[in-house]
C-alpha cells in the first residue's frame, strides 16, 4: 500500500493475534517502521526473537514500547513521529469483563480516550480502532464497554475533524477464529487431551472471520474512511454445534458435553443494528456506516426529527450466510493455527 511507504505505523496491543497478523502483512513491504505498543514485556521479547529468527533482514523495522493505554503519559511518549495507528489494545473476554467490569471501563473506554487524545495532539494522520459485534445491542460488560468505546471514538473523530488533521474511524467484526481466548483452540486442546468438547449451546450462532480478513477490514477502513465512519465486513456464520462437529471432523471425535450458557453470552450476535442499517452504505464486501453528524441543537431536533429511525432487520449471525458443517470445515481451514495443528499431527 503506497500510503504506508516509508511511514510509521503503531499497533496498540500489538503483541496479540491481530498485531502478529499485521506484521505478516506489512513487515516485508516498504513501510518505514512498525511500533508495537503493549504492557507485556514477555510477549514483546518473544515477538522480538521470533522476528529476528524468521525475518532478520526486516527486524530493525519493528520497535517495541512498553506502556499501557490506561497511562496517558506512556502512550503520549510513544506517539511522536507516528503517522498511522491501528488500535487493538482491549480487554476482550466476556466472562472476565463480567466479573471485573471496571477493568473493562479503564482499558476499553478510558484507555481508548487516552490514545485518541495523544494521537490528535501528536498530529497522527489516521487512526483505525477495532471494535466487536458485542458492542451492537450489548448485554454484557465487555460489549457495553466496547459500545461506549465506539461513542468515545465518534466524539474524538468529530473534534479531530474540526481541527482538520487526524481522521479517526472504527471497525467492528465478529469472532476472529483462533485468536487469543477463542473457542477453536480450546476445542482442539480438549480433543488432544482425549476429553469431550464443551459446548455452551449448540444452537448459538457466531460470525466467523480469520485473522487475515480482520486485517483486510482494517486496511479497507484505512483507505476509505471519512471521520467517524464505522466499517463492517460481511461475514459467514455457523452454529456452535456445527463448529464443534467441523473441528472434530478434522481432529477426531471425543464426544461433546453441553455446559450451558456462560455469563453474558448471546444466542446470536449483531454486527449492524437496525438503526445503523438505515444509514449504511453497501460497499461490496463491506458496509460503511456514516457518522451521525447531528449537533446539540435540540430545538431543531424536536421541530424536524426523523420519520424513520430504523430498518426492518439488523445484520446478525442468524440472518447472514449460515455455513453447514462442510462449509465450516472449509472456513476454519483458512486459519494458520488449524493448518499448523494439523501439520503437527501428521509429523508425529
Amino acid at each position: 500500500m503506497s500510503a504506508f511507504s516509508g511511514a510509521t505505523l503503531m499497533i496498540t496491543g500489538g503483541t496479540g493475534s491481530f498485531g502478529n497478523t499485521v506484521l505478516k502483512h506489512f513487515l516485508e513491504t516498504d513501510i518505514g517502521e512498525i511500533r508495537i505498543f503493549s504492557r507485556d514485556e514477555k510477549k514483546q521479547d518473544d515477538m522480538r526473537h521470533l522476528i529476528q529468527a524468521k525475518h532478520p533482514e526486516h527486524a530493525s523495522k519493528v520497535k517495541f514500547y512498553v506502556g499501557d493505554i490506561r497511562d496517558p503519559q506512556s502512550i503520549a511518549d510513544a506517539m511522536p513521529g507516528v503517522d498511522y495507528i491501528f488500535h487493538a489494545a482491549a480487554l476482550k473476554q466476556v466472562p472476565s469483563c463480567e466479573f471485573f467490569p471496571m477493568q473493562a471501563v479503564k482499558t476499553n473506554i478510558e484507555g481508548t480516550d487516552n490514545m485518541l487524545h495523544a494521537a490528535i495532539n501528536a498530529g497522527v494522520k489516521r487512526v483505525v480502532c477495532l471494535s466487536t459485534d458485542k458492542a451492537a445491542y450489548p448485554i454484557n460488560a465487555m460489549g457495553i464497554s466496547k459500545a461506549m468505546m465506539e461513542h468515545v471514538i465518534y466524539a474524538n473523530a468529530r473534534v479531530a475533524a474540526e481541527r482538520g488533521d487526524t481522521v479517526i474511524c472504527c471497525t467492528r467484526y465478529g469472532n476472529v477464529m483462533c485468536s487469543r481466548g477463542s473457542v477453536i483452540p480450546l476445542f482442539i486442546d480438549q480433543i488432544h487431551a482425549g476429553n469431550p468438547i464443551t459446548i455452551t449451546n449448540p444452537e448459538m450462532t457466531r460470525f466467523l472471520m480469520n485473522l487475515d480478513e480482520a486485517v483486510d477490514l482494517v486496511k479497507f477502513a484505512f483507505e476509505h474512511a471519512n471521520p467517524g465512519d464505522l466499517f463492517i465486513q460481511k461475514a459467514d456464520s455457523s452454529t456452535i454445534g456445527d463448529l464443534a462437529k467441523a473441528v472434530q471432523q478434522l481432529f477426531g471425535d471425543t464426544g461433546t458435553k453441553i455446559i450451558g450458557t456462560r455469563h453474558g453470552e448471546k444466542l446470536y450476535e449483531t454486527l449492524m443494528t437496525k438503526e445503523e442499517c438505515l444509514r449504511a452504505e453497501d460497499m461490496g464486501g463491506y458496509f460503511r456506516v456514516a457518522a451521525d453528524n447531528r449537533d446539540l441543537n435540540y430545538d431543531k431536533f424536536f421541530v424536524d426529527g426523523q420519520v424513520k429511525t430504523m430498518a426492518n432487520e439488523a445484520y446478525t449471525s442468524h440472518n447472514t450466510n449460515l455455513l453447514d458443517v462442510e462449509g465450516t470445515v472449509k472456513k476454519i481451514l483458512t486459519t494458520d493455527y488449524v493448518k499448523e495443528e494439523l501439520d503437527g499431527i501428521r509429523h508425529i
